[in-house]
C-alpha cells in the first residue's frame, strides 16, 4: 500500500471541508450577527509503517502513519456595531444572545437584533421568529402606543408604557452551541442558559458579522494552492506506479 497516495486523499478532502467553511463565510459575511465559522488541523494516526520487516509492532523501528483530522468550531468575537437609526433595531454590548422562539416552541438564541413588528403586532426577528421577553413569553406592542424605546437594560417601552424586557442568555461555553439557519444558534441537552441580568443594549445599532472577507479570500488561494500540490503529488505517485507495473511486465 502506498502511504503517501492515502495522505494525498486525505488531504484533499480536509482542503474542501476548508473550502466549504470559508464559502460559508464569504457568504454569509453581511448576515447581521452572524458568527464566522472556523476548521481547525490535526493529524490521527491509522497505524504504523515497519522499517524492517521483522520488527514489532511498537517498537522503534515501527513509523507512525499520520492523517490529517479536521474539527470544526465557531468563532463568537464580537462584530462591529453599526447606526441603522431604526427604533426597533438592538446591539448587544458584550455576552449574551438574544432569546428566540422557533415555530415548534424550542427556544434559539442570535446576536442579530433585526427586529420588526408582525402584524398581530407581536416583536419578532427579520425571519418572523418571536422575541421573548424576561417573563418567558413574546412582546406585543400596543396599537397607537407611542414611541418605541429599547433602554440599555433591554427594557421596552411604548410611551411610558412598559412592554417587558428583552431576554438576553449568554453560555459558559458558547463553543457548545448547534449553528442552525438564519444565524441561530441551539442549545444541545444538558446545556443550560444563564440569564443576563443586566445586559448593554444599543437602540438603533445592529452588530455585523465578525467575518473578513479579506481573510477569507486569502484562506481560498491558500487553498487552491495546497489542493494543487497534493494533486500533484498523486499524479506523481501514480505514474511511477504505472511505470513500475510496465516494467514487471
Amino acid at each position: 500500500m502506498n502511504i503517501g497516495l492515502y495522505q494525498s486523499a486525505a488531504a484533499l478532502s480536509a482542503l474542501e471541508r476548508w473550502q466549504d467553511t470559508v464559502s460559508q463565510n464569504i457568504t454569509s459575511s453581511q448576515t447581521t450577527g452572524y458568527r464566522k465559522r472556523t476548521i481547525n488541523f490535526s493529524t490521527q494516526a491509522a497505524g504504523e509503517i515497519h522499517t524492517d520487516p521483522r520488527a514489532r509492532v511498537g517498537n522503534d523501528a515501527a513509523v507512525p502513519m499520520l492523517f490529517p483530522k479536521t474539527n470544526l468550531g465557531i468563532n463568537f468575537v464580537t462584530g462591529e456595531t453599526q447606526p441603522t437609526r431604526r427604533e426597533m433595531d438592538a446591539a448587544i454590548q458584550g455576552e449574551g444572545f438574544f432569546e428566540i422562539q422557533m415555530e415548534d416552541g424550542a427556544m434559539a438564541y442570535t446576536r442579530s437584533g433585526e427586529f420588526r413588528m408582525r402584524p398581530d403586532r407581536t416583536l419578532v426577528t427579520s425571519t418572523g421568529h418571536e422575541v421573548m421577553s424576561t417573563a418567558g413569553a413574546p412582546i406585543v406592542l400596543l396599537p397607537g402606543g407611542g414611541n418605541f424605546t429599547i433602554n440599555q437594560d433591554g427594557s421596552i417601552f411604548q410611551g411610558a408604557t412598559p412592554l417587558g424586557k428583552l431576554s438576553v442568555k449568554s453560555f459558559e461555553n458558547p463553543g457548545q452551541l448547534v449553528p442552525i439557519a438564519g444565524g441561530f444558534f441551539t442549545a444541545p441537552a444538558g446545556v443550560e442558559p444563564q440569564a443576563v441580568d443586566e445586559p448593554e443594549l444599543l437602540q438603533g445599532y445592529l452588530e455585523g458579522s465578525n467575518v473578513t472577507p479579506l481573510r477569507e479570500m486569502v484562506d481560498l488561494v491558500l487553498i487552491s494552492r495546497a489542493y494543487e500540490a497534493n494533486q500533484k503529488i498523486i499524479n506523481t505517485v501514480d505514474q511511477q506506479m504505472q511505470k513500475t507495473l510496465e516494467a514487471l511486465g
